[in-house]
């Protein structure tokens, strides 16, 4: 459980920096309801390296784990949409964009288990 904690820990931050270095990438799974695209695309980066670096510490991980959570639901219509547009354009990862949405239930129980 320990190494868990930072395997998520640095895969936030790998994510979150990854959402600054190419927004586009996150800019085309924007719900269209959802305003100022890439402004939410960086918001959500640096969320994303803020939960990361809250889990590693111990007087900060119960908060991270909560922010987290929040955080995988947050972000869950995105997944939706990503689904959703690869549905409509016939993508061949299709199926992948599928199985990605029972991933954020798993996220989210991998965090809880660090809110003590």
């Amino acid at each position: 459980m320990f190494y868990s904690k930072f395997i998520l820990a640095f895969s936030l931050i790998l994510a979150g920096i990854i959402h600054f270095v190419k927004p586009q990438i996150f800019m085309k799974i924007m719900p269209d309801y959802i305003p100022m695209h890439l402004q939410m695309v960086y918001i959500s980066g640096a969320v994303e390296i803020l939960c990361g670096t809250l889990l590693l510490f111990p007087e900060t991980q119960k908060l991270g784990a909560y922010l987290c959570i929040a955080l995988f639901i947050a972000v869950f219509p995105a997944n939706i949409e990503m689904a959703r547009k690869f549905y409509l354009i016939h993508h061949k990862y299709f199926w992948l964009t599928v199985l990605r949405l029972p991933l954020q239930i798993v996220l989210i129980w991998w965090a809880y288990q660090f809110r003590k």
